[in-house]
């Protein structure tokens, strides 16, 4: 069981390059007309029904019933949280990500690279934005410039064409609309610890 610890966001197979290794192929041009700000904040108030409210965990929903954190924040200068099912290894193919929190879906497509397909919501809360990432997803339930709202079945745990073990790999940002970035750094100038934000705001 300890040895599942150490397989998230790490290769499984020997010959695929980790995310660190890959530029991903997000460019502005591709990320579908990004908005400013302010215009995000225009957005939502004009649709005040996707502010956010609160957050849940995005597997095992509310509370990642059946998941463990295998990858904390930080943890190997990791950028995010990477959650597993307790069966470990590939068990959790193909299980259910659930939207956070109400938001905006900027991004929803394979970025390729280490990245594979992911979804990046915008959330309003309190008056503040922030954004949520997930990676590694197999399916992807959501579109483009569309909301959502909290507990949304948004995609499904893939392991990226078989690069990693399943997991979902989990960001959460106070810096929205950040280039993708590597998944890992010592800088984490805006990056949250995503555990510590959902549960301090629940």
């Amino acid at each position: 069981m300890i040895v599942l610890l150490f397989v998230s966001c790490k290769q499984n197979k020997p010959e695929h390059k980790s995310t660190t290794d890959i530029q991903a192929k997000e460019t502005i041009e591709d990320s579908v007309n990004k908005t400013d700000k302010k215009s995000y904040k225009t957005l939502f108030n004009e649709n005040p029904e996707y502010i956010a409210k609160g957050f849940d965990f995005p597997v095992g929903k509310p509370n990642a019933q059946g998941y463990y954190n295998a990858q904390k924040f930080q943890e190997n200068n990791h950028l995010g949280d990477d959650w597993n099912g307790v069966g470990g290894g590939n068990s959790d193919l193909g299980d259910p990500i659930y939207a956070i929190a109400n938001g905006y879906v900027t991004v929803a497509k394979d970025l390729e690279g280490g990245w594979g397909n992911v979804v990046r919501i915008i959330h309003l809360y309190e008056g503040k934005l922030y954004e949520s990432v997930y990676a590694h997803c197999d399916s992807i339930y959501v579109e483009q410039t569309k909301f959502v709202t909290k507990g949304d079945k948004i995609a499904t745990i893939g392991n990226c064409n078989g690069v990693y073990y399943a997991h979902l790999h989990l960001e959460i940002r106070n810096s929205v609309d950040l280039d993708i970035g590597g998944g890992y750094s010592i800088d984490t100038t805006g990056y949250l610890d995503p555990t510590k934000f959902i549960n301090k705001n629940r």
